[in-house]
């Protein structure tokens, strides 16, 4: 939850994504932390429910984190929260409730 002060902006990501394709997704997520607030809530609903995705997830956490930010997912499947759950990630990978 942002806090006072705090700003928050949105960005959807849809798939499926490939191994390729992280570069340039954590590039152009870092271009919107750089000019965003402290919360990325990031609409995962039309992604792929694979590994793939979830590691792109995670580097995205991590770009954010040394940004003082936060990546949370919005609107993510329930395979998808299973996997993250599977791989150990959910104290990473933040879902809304």
């Amino acid at each position: 939850m942002p806090t006072s002060g705090s700003h928050e902006v949105a960005f959807a990501i849809r798939g499926p994504i490939a191994r390729g394709d992280l570069p340039s997704l954590c590039d152009r997520v870092c271009a919107v932390l750089a000019r965003s607030g402290d919360v990325v809530a990031c609409d995962v609903a039309d992604v792929e429910p694979d590994a793939v995705t979830v590691e792109a997830l995670a580097r995205l956490q991590l770009a954010a984190r040394r940004r003082d930010c936060r990546v949370e997912l919005r609107k993510a499947s329930r395979e998808l929260l299973e996997l993250v759950e599977l791989m150990g990630l959910t104290h990473v990978l933040v879902a809304d409730a």
